[in-house]
């Protein structure tokens, strides 16, 4: 159980410092984070680290399609944690 909350704090701290780093970089109109890498951050654990560098940052809270794809995931991820707690996955 230790090594798991390690890992999803590990992940979202990585997906918060990359999402804060977008936002840096899209203000010097420099390169930026690709959208898909940090919606895999958020797949793979990160959700809350992105939500809150979005609400910290104002990162990406104006972008509709943004919003929406972060939406399904944290869904899917909800539906997934309900079914594995009630033992139908």
């Amino acid at each position: 159980m230790e090594v798991l909350l390690l890992y999803f704090l590990f992940v979202n701290i990585i997906v918060f410092v990359l999402a804060g780093y977008d936002k840096y970089q899209a203000k010097k109109n420099k390169r930026r984070i690709p959208e898909n890498t940090l919606f895999f951050m958020e797949a793979i654990g990160g959700t809350i680290g992105l939500l809150l560098a979005m609400l910290l940052f104002r990162h990406k809270t104006s972008k509709t399609s943004f919003i929406i794809k972060f939406t399904l995931i944290f869904l899917i991820q909800i539906i997934l944690v309900y079914l594995k707690m009630t033992h139908k996955v």
